[in-house]
């Protein structure tokens, strides 16, 4: 209807008032990272943000990287952000920059500020800038080389980019105020030496601006309108205001900030993800347990479970946790319905069915999944030997076991009632192998209405299985303690984050899976085919999750 109400976040709201006074005529959003690492969940939200507004208000979105510290960056991290990006479903067309292309600008821009006189060549160390810069309750001092000439400021800048000076011997400052309230414009420093090589352009500059010098600037020239960017840089958005209005930008953007997503008991930061990665502690950037988007799509998430997660989020100023319960809840319920049910046994025993005819082999009619008819139905291979789970045989059981114990009847899932007759142990006391007999008349589906039976348990046709590697993962990090030592700042790392299990085996369907393919397995949970190390030959499935949720959507 045409005058129903619609619900617009504080962002939204922001935007429309912007259309409607003619401040622009159409949105321009972006997403701009550092190629200094692998995207976290937290980035989710800010791509799906950025991009969701443009396609909104039918405007564009770019996809740039802020690529102006090449003592960090790597192409691997690029091409690494672009796939991310195009997993999560965002798509920036031909609009893909990089803020080095624009380095050329920038200088100019510097030249403009030291001709106007708002930018000065400093010699001050990093040290000194900072003692110089003042605290919170006392204004900064001014620098020794704030009154230097436009000529001397101008030839010193042509100096240091041609390289006549070591790192740190000089830097360009922006010249605002030192008694500025925000520290933030106490002269900030906007170039730096630094004899390095970039990814992107090589060996031409010896030169590189800082990043909030570098940052409006992008956005400027690409003519974006605005600058959705986290609650740190609210203290910072005095500064980007300056340096668009000072370079003499048309109509330029907009910055405005939302709160960060975090996610309650994960690690995030690149410097701790770098040094368990380095000490061998995961595997790799993408290993399961982080929550790197590489991660999560490695462990079997989905972009529809990431846009729904970041959906219940919402937008907002005020920062908050949320609870990883919430991230699991998306993704159950994302696959629930779409995935086919299989039988997998991770803890096997034997089962032998001593009545049934040796060498014969029956294929059975199983659903794919109960709640989803649509996905149909498929053939599961069914003979005298299968394994069932270690857990579902107890020579001894307590009240209430239903499972199956001498004497005592089950049914075989989508197969047929077999009751306990014996057993065999190992020397140390194992089980090993489980009798049985079979009762041809209860096939499942044929339409007894005999005796019941209280216990259904899952199996597999021992001879037509296929042997496999399941990894269960847990939380990285110890809930009890959270995520760092509060004496030393390390890590409260959890000794069972991953339990590997070597002698698993799944229905033989599951050896034509390809990699990233996910299942539910029956009783058990949501896993899907390791993309890095499961081969045709040598099966490894991750566990996304288990079937049990403790998050309640309120």
């Amino acid at each position: 209807m045409e005058n129903e109400a619609v619900s617009r976040n504080f962002i939204e709201q922001e935007i429309d008032k912007d259309l409607a006074d003619g401040v622009y005529d159409h949105v321009c959003t972006r997403f701009p990272p550092e190629p200094n690492g692998y995207l976290h969940i937290g980035h989710a939200k800010s791509i799906l943000l950025n991009y969701g507004l443009a396609q909104k208000y039918h405007g564009t979105f770019n996809m740039r990287f802020d690529d102006t510290n090449p003592t960090k960056e790597r192409m691997e991290f690029v091409e690494s952000i672009k796939e991310d990006i195009r997993w999560l479903g965002a798509d920036w067309e031909d609009r893909l920059y990089f803020a080095s292309d624009y380095f050329d600008q920038m200088y100019e821009c510097a030249v403009k500020l030291i001709k106007k006189g708002k930018a000065f060549v400093c010699d001050l160390s990093a040290e000194e800038i900072r003692q110089y810069r003042g605290t919170l309750t006392e204004a900064g001092k001014k620098s020794p080389y704030r009154d230097r000439t436009v000529e001397e400021n101008l030839a010193l800048f042509e100096g240091m980019r041609k390289g006549l000076y070591q790192d740190g011997e000089k830097v360009l400052r922006a010249k605002i105020d030192m008694a500025s309230p925000n520290i933030n414009m106490r002269d900030p420093v906007i170039y730096r030496v630094a004899h390095m090589a970039h990814h992107n352009t090589g060996d031409k500059w010896c030169i590189y601006p800082m990043y909030d010098f570098a940052h409006p600037i992008e956005d400027a020239i690409e003519g974006v309108t605005h600058s959705i960017c986290t609650l740190e840089f609210e203290d910072h958005r005095p500064l980007y205001d300056w340096v668009v209005q000072e370079c003499e930008f048309d109509n330029p953007p907009r910055q405005i900030e939302f709160a960060k997503l975090y996610l309650t008991n994960v690690v995030t930061g690149k410097r701790y993800i770098k040094k368990l990665v380095e000490e061998g502690t995961v595997d790799g950037w993408d290993d399961p347990r982080l929550v790197s988007i590489a991660a999560l799509r490695r462990r079997g998430f989905t972009p529809e479970s990431i846009r729904k997660f970041i959906d219940m989020c919402g937008v907002s100023k005020a920062q908050s946790s949320v609870d990883y319960a919430m991230l699991e809840y998306c993704i159950r319920e994302d696959l629930k319905m779409k995935r086919p049910r299989m039988m997998a046994v991770l803890h096997p025993i034997r089962l032998i069915i001593d009545n049934y005819p040796e060498g014969e082999v029956e294929y059975l009619d199983v659903p794919n999944n109960l709640e989803n008819e649509a996905l149909g139905t498929r053939k599961v291979p069914f003979c005298r030997e299968l394994y069932i789970e270690r857990e579902d045989f107890l020579e001894n059981p307590p009240k209430k076991y239903f499972r199956l114990f001498p004497g005592n009847e089950v049914r075989l899932m989508s197969a047929y009632f077999v009751k306990c007759e014996s057993f065999v142990k190992d020397e140390a006391g194992n089980v090993t192998e489980v009798h049985c007999t079979y009762d041809p008349e209860t096939k499942s589906g044929s339409g007894f209405a005999g005796r019941k039976v209280k216990g259904t348990i899952h199996w597999v046709a021992a001879p037509y299985a296929k042997k496999a590697q399941v990894r269960l993962y847990e939380n990285l990090v110890d809930e009890e303690k959270g995520v760092y030592n509060k004496e030393d700042g390390s890590l409260n790392l959890n000794p069972n984050s991953l339990t590997v299990l070597k002698e698993c085996y799944v229905e033989p369907e599951l050896g034509e899976a390809k990699a990233c393919d996910s299942f539910q397995f029956v009783r058990t949970g949501y896993f899907c085919i390791d993309a890095k190390d499961s081969a045709k030959d040598s099966l490894v499935f991750n566990r996304i999750v288990s079937l049990k949720s403790s998050f309640k959507l309120s």
